[in-house]
């Protein structure tokens, strides 16, 4: 699978963002889909996932309540709506894949990141 991230930019504290992930290849209902963020000197961490269906969903803590990720599976996109952003949220997002068990994924695909700058 091929994974095309896409949505960031510029956007004041207390904005909205809405990234979008983008799929192509192999069947994408297969795959659960994860948002992971790096900001400038910080490891990569992960953000969000969704199972294959859309069922389930999991959030890091500093994103919960403020990130809602969904998917469109007829459209093999996966979105992530990003609200009351913070500039602590500002980091490079990817979006990763992986086909085996929601309980434990390993995150196999990336995509290229898109950027995501908060100002204060």
């Amino acid at each position: 699978v091929q994974l095309q991230a896409s949505g960031g930019g510029l956007v004041q504290a207390g904005g909205s963002l809405r990234l979008s992930c983008a799929a192509s290849g192999r069947s994408f209902i297969s795959y659960a889909i994860a948002w992971f963020r790096q900001a400038p000197g910080k490891e990569r961490e992960f953000v969000a996932a969704i199972s294959q269906l859309g069922g389930s969903t999991y959030y890091a803590n500093s994103v919960k309540g403020r990130f809602a990720i969904s998917r469109d599976n007829a459209k093999n996109t996966v979105l992530l709506q990003m609200n009351s952003l913070k500039s602590e949220d500002t980091a490079v997002y990817y979006c990763a894949a992986d086909e085996g068990p929601w309980q434990t994924p390993v995150w196999h695909y990336w995509g290229q990141g898109t950027q995501v700058t908060v100002s204060s």
